[in-house]
């Protein structure tokens, strides 16, 4: 198998950030990108990129929580290129609330999104690979796979989900030569914390009893957001050398920041860990909890 030459990839999530760069850059050295995207009134950024780095890419409408959507595209594109080579599951978003404010459904919708989304479209791509005995499946996971923290319990659950079938998928697809892959990039400035953020619905509500510690990190998280500096197309530039590796490793961490919190995270203990994470987080907030049930009985009523 010729690693250097040209390979048929598909991508979720392509309107932006992650995903627009990887298939820009990809499509640039040569490969058969197919870009998919929920929205395809977004694709004019991906095409201006594209067509700035000089080079071609074939788009497709594409809800990772659609079924149908996900076997017209697959059907599309095993009849235009008969197999996949590379897939790479970057469709997500981040959902950002503390649990008490955060609705059923807004954390089932996470999980359609960040985990059974992966599921889906990988479910369909897995016997275009499987009949030619080889491929990667790369999945764009985060720090916050595993690394949790506060504010953010349904993302962190919907990352370390997606790590887990990861890992079992990687065994099971081993005997038929299909290589599982994670990637897992720390913060980056791109628009999943601005025009792609998503908060609860109670997130922002003067009742939650959580309202001064969410709007503290709010403002925590978008400070250290505005200074980061931090090329967002090195996930794209990992993608690159994971699908021109022989023996690529599991577990992928584009920048150091990532990669510092991995081994903190392995090696210190859990309780010394989490101290850091939480002065991390809380440093500044000066609050302290009222004992009584009347700012969430008042949430209660609105809900």
């Amino acid at each position: 198998m010729d690693l250097s030459a040209s390979k048929i990839v598909l991508i979720t999530g392509s309107s932006s950030g992650f995903g627009l760069l990887t298939a820009a850059r990809l499509a640039a050295k040569g490969h058969h990108v197919i870009a998919t995207m929920r929205d395809l009134n977004k694709q004019n950024a991906l095409l201006s990129e594209v067509n700035r780095r000089g080079g071609e890419v074939d788009i497709l409408r594409l809800d990772v929580t659609d079924q149908q959507m996900i076997q017209e595209a697959v059907s599309w594109i095993s009849s235009k290129y008969g197999y996949v080579d590379v897939l790479v599951n970057n469709a997500g978003y981040g959902l950002g609330g503390f649990f008490e404010d955060l609705t059923q459904e807004e954390i089932r919708a996470q999980m359609e999104v960040n985990f059974f989304g992966v599921q889906n479209v990988t479910r369909a791509v897995i016997p275009l690979m499987r009949q030619r005995r080889r491929g990667k499946i790369i999945n764009i996971s985060s720090v916050a796979g595993f690394s949790a923290s506060p504010a953010f319990s349904a993302y962190n659950a919907s990352k370390w989900a997606l790590e887990a079938f990861s890992e079992s998928l990687r065994y099971e697809l081993k005997f038929f030569g299909i290589d599982v892959l994670l990637i897992e990039p720390g913060t980056y400035k791109t628009k999943i914390f601005y025009e792609n953020a998503r908060y609860a619905r109670y997130f922002d509500h003067p009742n939650s009893p959580y309202y001064v510690i969410s709007q503290h990190l709010k403002k925590k998280v978008a400070a250290y957001v505005e200074d980061c500096h931090k090329d967002p197309e090195e996930t794209g530039a990992m993608v690159e050398k994971l699908i021109k590796a022989r023996n690529p490793p599991f577990r992928n961490i584009p920048d150091m920041e990532g990669q510092i919190l991995y081994i903190l995270r392995r090696c210190l203990p859990f309780r010394v860990y989490s101290a850091m994470i939480r002065a991390f987080f809380m440093k500044g907030l000066n609050y302290t909890p009222i004992r009584s049930h009347r700012n969430s009985s008042k949430l209660a009523q609105v809900r």
